[in-house]
C-alpha cells in the first residue's frame, strides 16, 4: 500500500510539474501576437527632392541675371568719354539748394546723383547740341550739363528739381560771361539795304541832235 502511494504521489507531481510547465509556455508565447502587427509593410515614403539641385539651378539663374546685367551696364565708347567730362561733387544750386553727383567707381559710366527727397542711378546719352546729359530712364529723370551750370529735371512729371547748380569750372565760366556777355541776336546790326544806282541818259547821235534844232538855225 505504501508503494502504490509512493508511485500516485510521483504521478501526481509529475502531471503537475507538466502542467505547470505547460501554463509557462504559454505564458511565454502570448505576447508575440502583437510582432505581427510590426510585421506589416511601413508606410510609402514621398521622394524627397535633392536641395543640390535646386541649388544648382538657382546659382545658374543668378550668373545668368548677372550676366545680363553686366552686358546692359557694359557703355560705348562714345557713352565713357560723355562720363568722363561729367563734373562730379557736391553742387551748389539755387534756393540753398544742392545736387551730389558721385561717379559709380564699379560701374564706370554710371554716376549715382541725389539731393534732398530724390535719388536717381544716371547714364550718359548722346546728344546733338554737344550738351553732357544723364539720364534715369526707370525714374524719367534728367541731368543736364551744360558750360555754365548744370539741371535736374523729372520728365515723368513735368518739373525742374533744381536749377543753377554749378561746379568750380562753371562758375569761372559764368562769371565770364558775366563781364563779357555774347552778343544777342537782337542786339545784331541790321543787314544795310543796297541801294541801285540812278539810270544814265541815254546818249545822242550827231543826226538826232541836228534834227533837233530849230528850223531857222538851218538856214
Amino acid at each position: 500500500m505504501k508503494n502504490f502511494s509512493t508511485s500516485f504521489a510521483s504521478t501526481l507531481a509529475a502531471a503537475v510539474l507538466l502542467a505547470a510547465s505547460g501554463l509557462a509556455t504559454a505564458q511565454t508565447a502570448a505576447p508575440a501576437a502583437p510582432a505581427k502587427a510590426a510585421a506589416k509593410p511601413a508606410a510609402k515614403k514621398q521622394p524627397v527632392v535633392n536641395p543640390s539641385n535646386r541649388t544648382n539651378l538657382k546659382s545658374a539663374a543668378k550668373n545668368v541675371a548677372a550676366g545680363i546685367e553686366a552686358a546692359e551696364a557694359a557703355m560705348t565708347p562714345a557713352e565713357l568719354a560723355i562720363a568722363e567730362r561729367v563734373h562730379v561733387g557736391s553742387l551748389p544750386c539755387e534756393l540753398g539748394s544742392s545736387v551730389s553727383v558721385a561717379a559709380d567707381a564699379k560701374n564706370p559710366g554710371y554716376f549715382d546723383v541725389h539731393g534732398k527727397n530724390f535719388k536717381y542711378r544716371m547714364f550718359p546719352v548722346a546728344t546733338t547740341t554737344g550738351a553732357i546729359r544723364l539720364e534715369d530712364q526707370k525714374a524719367g529723370a534728367v541731368w543736364l550739363q551744360l558750360a555754365n551750370k548744370s539741371m535736374l529735371m523729372n520728365q515723368k512729371l513735368g518739373v525742374r528739381l533744381a536749377d543753377e547748380c554749378m561746379s568750380p569750372a562753371q562758375m569761372a565760366v559764368a562769371e565770364a560771361i558775366k563781364l563779357n556777355p555774347p552778343a544777342s541776336v537782337l542786339d545784331a546790326p541790321k543787314p544795310a539795304v543796297a541801294v541801285a544806282p540812278a539810270a544814265a541818259a541815254p546818249a545822242t547821235s550827231d543826226a538826232s541832235a541836228a534834227a533837233a534844232q530849230p528850223a531857222s538855225a538851218a538856214k
